[in-house]
């Protein structure tokens, strides 16, 4: 094989098509996870009921762990808060939510969606290898960017009109960081 843009260019792209395509798609995915969020979609509620809970200073450490026995909540708890009269405790893969002046309260459930979740988390791994792994498929990507810039000949190519597009393409993104976020 002869070394040129276009061929390191197309072998590169084939070689990184199906991350690209699931990073495409948990890009969208996470873009949208207020309204559906594959790593975390309730598969479950329950509603619970205890006795009103008048002393917010007594909800601490062991008062969450208690609780957590009580209603068998096999989970691990990540934080809990108090918003005026709501608890919130996170746990894993349970939220639960508890009106203090009701005693009424709600334990959602949490599965990953199949396949979908799993390259969501794509985005959000911090894991050394994946760091790597993800730093290597960039330096792929700006390979891949600048052979394209040499592919095309004539008054189509990059020196003619490429870079017009390209410059647009990159101010885009500034626009809405700076002036609509």
């Amino acid at each position: 094989m002869k070394l040129t843009a276009r061929n390191v260019h197309r072998d590169l792209a084939y070689l990184y098509l199906g991350l690209i395509i699931a990073f495409s798609f948990s890009g969208i995915f996470l873009n949208h996870r207020k309204v559906w969020h594959p790593i975390n979609y309730v598969f479950s509620e329950k509603e619970i009921s205890l006795q009103p809970i008048e002393n917010k200073d007594l909800i601490n450490d062991d008062f969450i762990q208690k609780l957590t026995k009580e209603q068998q909540i096999d989970d691990k708890v990540r934080r809990f808060r108090v918003e005026g009269n709501q608890l919130k405790i996170s746990y894993v893969n349970n939220d639960l939510s508890l009106d203090l002046t009701t005693g009424k309260g709600k334990l959602e459930s949490y599965k990953t969606t199949p396949i979908l979740g799993q390259m969501t988390k794509l985005h959000v791994d911090t894991s050394n290898w994946w760091i790597y792994y993800s730093d290597i498929f960039g330096i792929a990507m700006l390979v891949i960017a600048f052979t394209g810039m040499f592919i095309q000949k004539g008054e189509f190519s990059f020196r003619a009109r490429g870079w017009k597009l390209a410059l647009i393409g990159m101010i885009f993104p500034l626009i809405f960081l700076f002036l609509l976020a």
